[in-house]
Order: C-alpha cells, then sequence, then structure tokens
C-alpha cells in the first residue's frame, strides 16, 4: 500500500510538471507517464479518469506548495507588523520561484476549472482553502488590518506572481521587491483594525 501512495505521488509530481510545461491540454495519461518514467498505462491504473487526475492534482499542488510547519511558525511567531508581513509577502515569492512548476500548475487548474464542470468544485474548494487560511493568518496574528485587508492583500500578490511567473521580463526581477513593498503600503495599514 506504501508503494502505490509513493507511486502516486510521484505521478501527480510529474502530472503537475506536464501541465505545467504544456498546459491542461498536454495533460493525458501518456504525457504523464513519459515525464514519471513509468510504463505506459500506469497513469491509467491510478487515476479512473482525467478529471480524477485533475481533482487529485489540485490537492497535490496546495501539499506540495505548503511551507515547512516549523518555518511558517517561526516566521509566524514574529511581531504581527506591517514590516513582518512585507517578509512574509517576500517569502511567498522566493517559495513561488523556488517551485514554478507548482504555481503554473495552479493557474492551469484555475483555467481547467472554468472549461470543466467535474474538476470546477475540487479545484475551487482547494482554493477557497487557501484563501481561508491565508485570511486567519493575517487576522489570528493580530496583523494590521481586518479580512478585507488580507483578501486584498491575497489578490494583489497572487497579481504579482501571475505576472511575475509567467513573464518574468515584464516586471523584472529586480523590481518584484518594490512591487511587494508597494503593495503593503497601499493594502496594509500601520495598525490592526478592530
Amino acid at each position: 500500500m506504501a508503494r502505490n501512495r509513493e507511486r502516486r505521488h510521484h505521478l501527480l509530481d510529474a502530472a503537475v510538471e506536464v501541465i505545467a510545461a504544456e498546459g491542461g491540454r498536454g495533460l493525458t495519461f501518456g504525457a504523464v507517464d513519459r515525464a514519471a518514467t513509468v510504463p505506459p498505462g500506469t497513469a491509467s491504473n491510478y487515476f479512473a479518469s482525467r478529471d480524477q487526475l485533475l481533482a487529485e492534482l489540485a490537492e497535490h499542488v496546495f501539499v506540495r506548495l505548503a511551507p515547512n510547519p516549523d518555518e511558517a511558525a517561526e516566521r509566524m511567531s514574529a511581531e504581527p507588523t506591517r514590516e513582518s508581513e512585507r517578509g512574509l509577502m517576500m517569502w511567498l515569492v522566493e517559495r513561488a520561484l523556488a517551485d514554478r512548476p507548482a504555481h503554473l500548475a495552479l493557474f492551469e487548474l484555475r483555467l481547467e476549472a472554468t472549461r470543466n464542470p467535474h474538476v470546477a468544485p475540487t479545484v475551487t474548494r482547494q482554493f477557497a482553502g487557501n484563501l481561508a487560511i491565508a485570511t486567519s493568518d493575517h487576522v489570528d496574528h493580530g496583523f494590521p488590518g481586518d479580512r478585507s485587508t488580507a483578501l486584498v492583500l491575497y489578490l494583489a500578490m497572487s497579481g504579482l506572481l501571475l505576472d511575475h511567473l509567467t513573464m518574468p521580463e515584464l516586471l523584472g526581477a529586480d523590481a518584484v521587491a518594490a512591487i511587494v513593498d508597494s503593495i503593503i503600503t497601499a493594502v496594509v495599514p500601520e495598525q490592526r483594525i478592530d
């Protein structure tokens, strides 16, 4: 059973690479088999349909992108100020750049969800859970602002990551820190709103 979980995880990691490189249309069982360097037909033995593969991929990507819990706890233990929020957003950018294929897979999954009603509920649920965590992290840890601050910050950073990961030359690597500064200054108040 453990081997099956390991193989399924390996296939899902390969699916991340495929969808990031080839888009949703390129995500086939054969492409996953080739990327995972497994015998033909392996992916179809693990996933009953492409929709099942996509649904599990949506869950897998969020697990893959989850920060190390110890590092996250350490970063969240800092005094909840505008500056520490900036540090968290820069850490988000660093983690996105470190696993660019997984973030590109997220963008592709969003697009797939707009076209595929069988996958949309799973993808939406995963993104909603991510937004809920980001909001509760902001509010429960006492960062300046309120729930709407957390929402606008989430949306602004999502847009920055979309542009920076899909068209890095558009903003330029050197501009990202200044853009994060501008987002924090524009969105996060100096003190918490109660």
